[in-house]
Parts: C-alpha cells; sequence; structure tokens
C-alpha cells in the first residue's frame, strides 16, 4: 500500500444545471494522455460517490503531490457567472464528509487540504477544506 500523508479536495470546476459524471471526466483525462480519471472519489450533486481510481493507485489530480495523496472531487465549483464557488448540495456536503471520514480512519496522519492549498493558482474546491475539516486533522 501506498503512504498517504494527504487527503485533496476538488471540485470539477462545472456551473449549476451542467451534470458530469465520471465517465466525462475519464474521458477528458484520458484526451489529456492520462491514465483514466486521476480522482479515486467523485461526488455527483445528489450525493452519489462514483468510484475513480482505486486507493493503491497513485491519482493524477494535484501536480507534484499525486504520490502520497488521495483525490477527492466534487460536481460543481461554478456559479451561473462561471466564477469560482462553493456549490456543494446538503447531500455532497454529507457524501464529501463521509468519504474524508472514512480515508482518515486508513490514514489518519494525513493532512486534509483544498487543491488550492497546494496550487494556490487554482480556486479549488472552492471552499477552505482545512478548515471544514479541522476535527479529523492530524494532531502534530
Amino acid at each position: 500500500m501506498r503512504r498517504i500523508t494527504m487527503i485533496v479536495l476538488h471540485c470539477s470546476g462545472v456551473m449549476p444545471g451542467v451534470h458530469q459524471d465520471i465517465s466525462v471526466i475519464d474521458s477528458y483525462h484520458r484526451k489529456k494522455g492520462w491514465n483514466g480519471v486521476g480522482y479515486h472519489e467523485y461526488v455527483r450533486r445528489d450525493g452519489t460517490v462514483q468510484h475513480g481510481r482505486p486507493m493503491w493507485m497513485v491519482g493524477a489530480h494535484v501536480v507534484g503531490h499525486n504520490k502520497y495523496s488521495i483525490g477527492i472531487c466534487y460536481e460543481g465549483g461554478l456559479n451561473s457567472a462561471s466564477e469560482p464557488e462553493d456549490t456543494r448540495t446538503p447531500e455532497q456536503v454529507r457524501a464529501l464528509r463521509e468519504l474524508v471520514e472514512r480515508y482518515h480512519a486508513y490514514f489518519p496522519d494525513a493532512v486534509i487540504v483544498g487543491h488550492h492549498d497546494l496550487d494556490p493558482s487554482k480556486p479549488c474546491p472552492c471552499f477552505d477544506a482545512v478548515s471544514e475539516y479541522l476535527d479529523l486533522q492530524p494532531q502534530r
């Protein structure tokens, strides 16, 4: 098993009304030359979790940090004006919490961050993941 030191939250960067399941992201990532979808988990607006890469496989979701991280993405992240915004539904908030808790149980020493915490040029995931999951952050 890989050594996981980070759980990284992402958004897919789509506006309300745009529905994008994991197969769309898989196709997009393959067109970029990647080995399929780069995320380990994907959360639809209705809270449905779609599985991407298996946990043991290195992701393709955050440059320079894939080797030791898990990538979780939610559908959304843009408002109707195509501007970055936390557009998570209550169902997504619950599903994301459950996923983060599950991965935290596997990897209790992993820090939980948003993509923008590792790459400030990205607004993704459009919410403060560090604060939202403060109760799950490793004690150092």
